[in-house]
């Protein structure tokens, strides 16, 4: 049994108390023994992710998705009609594939439809998907099994640059610090179940970053979680004022939730000297990638779900450097088994795998949603991951953009930066130009910011068409 399930209904009302509630809660919290707090199930995938050898791992997989099916057959109304299936399929695979996929507005329209009739509602966890707040999707994870098997991966994913539950963690990734909006308030707030001072993500104009750095400079974090948009103007701020004595003490920099550009990479390592790692999750907890020390792809783990990768026609991309949607079937979850569920996201398949993890599927980079692509006059897509790089090498002035799209071939780009020449406007134009090998004109409008979304992201591109009847009809870049 995990305690934190148990409590996870009154984790908003924990965010939002005082800093002395909070500080006695997590003392007193922190003294219990961790399998009272996270559960028998955390060693379980610990001992899972200890394994090494290729052929065990592959093993464990194979085992887990044909667990996943038959239990998704037998007791998800959903999966009734293909219970034939289980006799006249014999490889797991084969009978994966017999399956439909599944989409989110499916779950949306019939949740039940979709959840194990054999699982209780006490062992639910009842979840739902980020994103807009007017229509979350609302789904179940396994209580006691499914955050302590996240824990577990999640922990193996910090110790690849050596951050441990003992670190204290400068995290921005989107929360609200109540005492930040008000008049002379301070910006942050430390939590300290998970050892993280949390920065507020609405305050990241030049004139708060002062306020910042002294928080840095007395409380000495080791490890930064953040989304990359949130990050970069921290990052920019320290290339100008440098922090040696922070800096020195920091173990890693692990990215989540969002693309992350070539740019914010380089100018995060060249300030923070120290690994920069990418995390790929959702809140459905079908599947986990990240990248390595030494290999910035994307590496999905095989025992957490089993990856797919679907072309436009549905069918399985196999050549390296083409690009399709990532679709995965969860493990682990009997009370709502996620079948080929189409998470919306695409990516580039990769070849070679990694010396330390043989057989791992992997992806050469994740480009992000289908909305995250402009069409070209040609109706070629563009992915946003390609355009964010498109000029800031050389402009170094530019702090902030968004671009946004409303017909083929015409882009409006919104650029927060000091000054807008037009030897700056004439450069990016042609940068993206060049990106987008002629397919996009651009015009280039001031702005004094952009607003971000309600979890602190920064949306790179609004776009307003439809890309269905585009994707694969000219071809991607």
């Amino acid at each position: 049994m995990s305690l934190e399930d148990t409590l996870y209904p009154l984790l908003k009302s924990y965010a939002r108390a005082p800093d002395w509630v909070k500080a006695s809660i997590g003392r007193t919290y922190a003294l219990l023994p961790e399998r009272v707090r996270l559960g028998s199930a955390v060693q379980h995938f610990r001992d899972e992710l200890a394994v090494v050898d290729a052929g065990t791992i592959a093993g464990i997989s194979k085992k887990k998705l044909s667990d996943t099916l038959t239990w998704a057959i037998e007791t998800v109304p959903a999966y009734r009609g293909y219970r034939r299936l289980l006799t006249d399929v014999c490889s797991p695979h084969e009978l994966l594939l017999q399956l439909p996929t599944l989409a989110k507005d499916q779950i949306k329209q019939d949740l039940a439809d979709f959840t194990s009739e054999k699982m209780p509602a006490t062992e639910r966890l009842e979840m739902f998907t980020g994103g807009s707040t007017a229509n979350p999707m609302r789904f179940y994870l396994r209580r006691n099994v499914s955050r302590s098997r996240e824990y577990a991966f999640m922990e193996a994913f910090r110790a690849r640059c050596g951050i441990s539950a003992k670190d204290t963690v400068l995290a921005l990734r989107g929360r609200t610090v109540p005492t930040a909006s008000e008049p002379g308030g301070r910006l942050w707030l430390y939590e300290p179940i998970r050892r993280q001072i949390i920065f507020s993500s609405d305050h990241l104009e030049e004139r708060y970053m002062p306020q910042y750095v002294d928080a840095l400079s007395r409380l000495r974090p080791t490890a930064i979680e953040a989304f990359p948009s949130a990050l970069y103007p921290l990052a920019r701020w320290l290339e100008a004022n440098p922090l040696p004595d922070f800096v020195f003490g920091l173990k890693g920099v692990l990215l989540y939730s969002e693309n992350v550009y070539d740019y914010q990479s380089r100018l995060f390592r060249k300030v923070f000297k120290c690994p920069v790692l990418k995390h790929y999750g959702h809140s459905e907890r079908v599947l986990m990638a990240t990248s390595m020390v030494d290999d910035e792809r994307y590496f999905f783990w095989p025992q957490y779900g089993h990856f797919e990768l679907l072309d436009v026609s549905g069918a399985p991309v196999t050549r390296p450097g083409e690009i399709g949607e990532i679709v995965g079937t969860s493990f682990d979850n009997r009370a709502m088994p996620f079948i080929r569920y189409r998470t919306g996201d695409f990516a580039v398949l990769g070849d070679k795998s990694h010396p330390r993890f043989p057989g791992y599927p992997v992806c050469e980079r994740i480009e992000g949603r289908l909305q995250e692509f402009l069409v070209c006059r040609d109706h070629r897509l563009i992915s946003i991951t390609t355009m964010g790089a498109a000029h800031f090498e050389e402009l170094s002035e530019v702090r902030e953009i968004q671009y946004e799209q409303t017909q083929p071939g015409l882009v409006t780009l919104k650029v927060v930066a000091r000054e807008l020449g037009d030897g700056l406007v004439s450069r990016i134009k042609g940068a993206v130009h060049e990106k987008t090998q002629g397919g996009c004109e651009v015009r280039v409008v001031k702005a004094e910011s952009i607003p971000r979304t309600e979890r602190g992201k920064h949306r790179m591109l609004i776009q307003h068409l439809d890309l269905r009847p585009y994707f694969g009809a000219g071809g991607t870049a």
